[in-house]
């Protein structure tokens, strides 16, 4: 995809990865659009990253995203670039009273939510390019204490490669950015103190855009894209403590 003189529409895009990603496309001198359940969170990015647009609205909602084509259909019809970034990580059991609960609300942001903005993006945006879909690492290998999750981004990993070529004729590139564990607050704050920065896996993102990639990894990431069926087995029980 071209890097420049874009308008991007970046879901969860006022903070972790998703403002990593917003200040960068700002900086590469497009236009970027960021929507958030928090209107403070999204002020803040404003604050800090000045000219950037804002649309407040609950993605787990599915009238809530049909609103904001609507809204970006009528108000910003140029935007030709979705990036499905926005997710919730759960640490949870099945013996937890709320387990259900939480599971349908992870998998209402994290399956429902983007395979619906993609299908109305690519319906109703006349201009779309591009989507750029945010995965994980743990799309390849399971973390337990994130079950929900792990289940999650490998059905949008899966989904992902099928959307592509299925939009491929219609001219829209389809782009997996599969990060490792980063230093963000995703499933509670404290938790990725010690992961790599957003800022060093944006700069991995942007130099494999550069190189045409469609499949975008970066250290633990790109180790599980590329493992076989033991080196995953293998990291399974390290991950999760387990013995033969």
């Amino acid at each position: 995809m071209q890097l420049q003189h874009n308008k991007i529409l970046i879901t969860g895009g006022g903070s972790g990865i998703g403002y990593g990603l917003t200040q960068r496309f700002v900086q590469e001198g497009n236009t970027v659009i960021i929507c958030g359940r928090r209107q403070d969170v999204l002020d803040e990015a404003t604050k800090n990253t000045p000219g950037i647009i804002t649309y407040c609205c609950d993605l787990g909602k599915e009238d809530e995203r049909v609103k904001l084509i609507e809204w970006l259909s009528t108000q910003h019809a140029d935007t030709n670039v979705l990036v499905n970034n926005a997710g919730i990580q759960q640490w949870m059991h099945p013996h937890d009273d709320d387990f259900y609960s939480r599971a349908k609300a992870e998998i209402a942001i994290n399956v429902e939510a983007p395979l619906h903005l993609t299908q109305l993006f690519a319906k109703h945006l006349k201009k779309a390019s591009a989507v750029l879909n945010v995965t994980s690492g743990l799309s390849f290998v399971q973390l337990n204490k994130v079950p929900v999750y792990c289940a999650t981004k490998a059905f949008f990993h899966s989904l992902t490669i099928s959307m592509r070529e299925l939009l491929r004729p219609d001219g829209i590139e389809v782009i997996e950015l599969v990060p490792p564990a980063l230093n963000t607050d995703l499933g509670g704050r404290g938790l990725h103190d010690s992961a790599p920065p957003v800022s060093a896996f944006v700069d991995a993102v942007f130099q494999q855009l550069q190189q045409g990639k469609e499949q975008i990894t970066f250290g633990f990431s790109e180790m599980m894209a590329k493992a076989g069926p033991d080196e995953i087995q293998a990291t399974f029980k390290r991950m999760n403590n387990l013995t033969d």
